[in-house]
């Protein structure tokens, strides 16, 4: 038996963090397409713009302002969906910051946040986004991971952390939600050409367009294929290079990133306090 696909005639397709990057990429091209795309984000402007831009499409977009990290935000973006304008068919969890991580200058806010945003944020989507789909019996939901979650990078401590957590969570879904009725689906893309790549400090191999990004997500929606993964050729390597031990999977690590070869960090002289501060 083949796992529910989702068509625009089922209903709506939510995206969260559509206000750039492959978010917004792909909203365009769901609404290309023919959905009615439902699209979250905390800068109302830039949905606005893009919503703007969707008008001559076939589909349409309706700018849903929330913020992932706030859980009422989600349930409340859900309500909207299903109140005013109909069955959610497609769900895909997108929203995520990338913040380097330096173990010479290790920062808490960099942690919080970026668990936040990208592992607890997904959460805060799946949750009323689940409960939604078994109601109607069936849904799509796709997470959007990236190879960084196949192993450690560097500057990807908390980045990587994230993303090797959503792979895991998906997997683990999985075995309940086939049941359900509600597909699910792991996304997991190289390097793309998003603000999240902007200022990277070792090359970025195989880097993509945000619509080429799209082009391959939007195609990888329509399989029956569990993880979409691409470039495929890059997205292999390191797949393969896990599986290496250790020692070796470090040392090629280094090669290709010039990482051994790069300075520590000047700490910081931390900042005193007046007795007025």
């Amino acid at each position: 038996m083949q796992a529910f696909v989702a068509r625009p005639e089922h209903g709506i397709a939510w995206i969260s963090g559509a206000s750039s990057g492959i978010g917004r990429a792909l909203a365009l091209k769901l609404a290309g397409d023919g959905y009615k795309v439902a699209v979250t984000a905390r800068d109302h402007e830039k949905l606005a713009e893009l919503q703007a831009e969707a008008s001559d499409l076939s589909g349409s977009i309706i700018v849903l302002d929330g913020d992932v990290t706030n859980a009422e935000d989600m349930e409340h973006v859900l309500a909207s969906i299903e109140y005013e304008h109909g069955t959610l068919a497609l769900a895909v969890f997108n929203a995520g910051v990338n913040l380097p991580v330096h173990a010479e200058e290790l920062k808490l806010v960099d942690f919080e946040k970026s668990f936040a945003v990208n592992l607890q944020g997904v959460v805060n989507c799946l949750i009323p986004a689940v409960r939604h789909m078994k109601a109607k019996g069936q849904g799509q939901i796709a997470i959007v991971s990236s190879v960084s979650g196949y192993g450690g990078l560097p500057t990807n401590a908390a980045y990587g952390a994230t993303k090797a957590a959503l792979i895991n969570m998906a997997e683990s879904l999985k075995f309940d939600l086939d049941k359900m009725g509600i597909r699910i689906q792991l996304i997991n893309p190289g390097f793309v050409d998003t603000p999240a790549t902007k200022g990277s400090e070792y090359p970025l191999p195989s880097l993509i367009s945000v619509d080429e990004a799209s082009e391959q997500i939007s195609a990888g929606l329509k399989s029956q294929s569990f993880e979409v993964t691409f470039p495929k050729r890059f997205s292999y390597m390191m797949k393969l290079i896990n599986l290496l031990p250790y020692a070796l999977y470090f040392w090629l690590v280094n090669r290709f990133t010039g990482w051994r070869e790069r300075p520590l960090k000047k700490r910081e002289r931390p900042a005193v306090a007046h007795p007025a501060e």
